[in-house]
């Protein structure tokens, strides 16, 4: 049955409306557009024409405070989404590179990933993806060097997803958690996201892809980033051998996604392909922000990202993982933190309901980002300041 694009989307919004619902165990309340406890970020929405005097002093003043809210219970829900709704991948979708510039070893491992996941039947003739999920997540207290912390997870928090995606870079996804829902996007050239609490942003640096979609549920867009990836060796994850391949961000790109407040100094991921099977079964990635005050001493924030990736099923002939789970450490670290370091840890688990391939009518307009991220309608020293928590990198 030849399904249009317009059916598609009305089905995805009831989709989203009914499992959220189903999530939130019968609250019929509507999704929320406001802030969640969080007064600074409302008094600059509604005095976004203050003086250009101001911009530096509520940049880092903006930074501190949502910064704290990484170890408040009561903002649980914003640092999930944040975190774990829609991260970026750390690197570019590559151009296929010829044979004879890919190390031996990284492309014997995606040659036998493309042949296991039967990917090349994609290619030519597969343009557009949907997918529909489910997911839980939870924040989780850790023990710091206090010997604080203790267990968490009680409250966990359910939603759905679903997502578009045009070959070869353009995507969209809108997650709804806990009566809350963030969307972003891509056309190929700017990636943006919008949340309740920040409103529109785009995200710095080059065009990445979304690290959602690599996590199984695009075996092309995995061969096509990991063609140009370091050959690791091997290691056992899950009493699973595997095949190690690392990338790295230039340093290019991470000047680009730094400013005067936050400096990135990392963002590396590893893939883990099974020995057996070829299959991705494993992602691990970590980024490291340096953020200083003037006058004062720097802090540093490494977020590292762990996913298992599992249950593949064919989709029309192709291997789609199915379902997996991710945990995030977040670690704050420095000089002026007497009680040492402070950690926090969110995980997630999630499942795919619906895979389809080639849905009509969905075209290039799909993903034309909103117009607030026109330069005539924000100022580039409001964008720094949206786009410098490094949990939005």
């Amino acid at each position: 049955m030849c399904v249009s694009f317009h059916a598609f989307s009305s089905l995805c919004a009831v989709y989203l409306k009914f499992h959220q619902t189903e999530a939130d165990m019968g609250r019929l309340a509507p999704l929320s557009e406001e802030p969640i406890n969080d007064e600074d970020e409302g008094n600059y929405n509604s005095n976004n024409n203050s003086k250009k005097g101001f911009h530096s002093w509520r940049n880092w003043n903006w930074i501190k405070t949502h910064f704290s809210l990484v170890f408040n219970k009561k903002s649980n829900l914003k640092i999930l989404l944040s975190v774990l709704g829609c991260p970026l991948f750390p690197v570019s979708v590559h151009p296929k590179l010829p044979l004879n510039e890919v190390s031996s070893s990284a492309q014997y491992i995606i040659q036998h990933f493309r042949a296991t996941t039967g990917c090349r039947k994609l290619e030519g003739t597969v343009k557009n993806v949907f997918t529909t999920g489910k997911v839980t997540m939870v924040v989780m207290d850790e023990l710091g060097s206090n010997g604080g912390g203790g267990g968490g997870g009680v409250n966990s928090e359910k939603g759905c997803f679903v997502m578009w995606q045009m070959v070869p870079d353009k995507w969209q996804i809108e997650l709804v958690l806990g009566g809350k829902k963030v969307v972003a996007g891509s056309n190929g050239a700017i990636a943006w996201r919008h949340t309740p609490w920040l409103g529109v942003h785009a995200a710095k640096g080059a065009v990445r892809p979304l690290r959602r979609a690599l996590q199984g549920l695009d075996p092309l867009a995995v061969s096509s980033v990991f063609c140009a990836a370091q050959y690791m060796g091997e290691k056992q994850i899950s009493d699973i051998d595997c095949f190690v391949l690392k990338l790295s961000a230039d340093q290019k790109d991470l000047v680009e996604r730094s400013d005067n407040t936050a400096e990135m100094i990392k963002h590396a991921i590893f893939g883990y392909f099974s020995q057996r099977s070829g299959l991705l079964v494993y992602l691990e990635d970590s980024y490291l922000t340096r953020i200083q005050a003037p006058g004062s001493h720097p802090i540093y924030w490494e977020t590292t990202m762990s996913t298992k990736i599992e249950d593949y099923r064919a989709v029309d002939g192709v291997m789609i993982a199915h379902a997996g789970s991710s945990t995030a450490l977040i670690t704050r670290f420095g000089d002026n933190l007497k009680a040492g370091p402070a950690i926090t840890r969110l995980e997630e688990s999630w499942t795919i309901d619906d895979v389809a391939f080639n849905v009509p009518g969905l075209s290039r307009d799909c993903f034309i980002p909103p117009q607030e991220l026109q330069r005539d309608s924000c100022s580039e020293d409001d964008l720094d300041r949206r786009r410098s928590s490094p949990l939005h990198r």
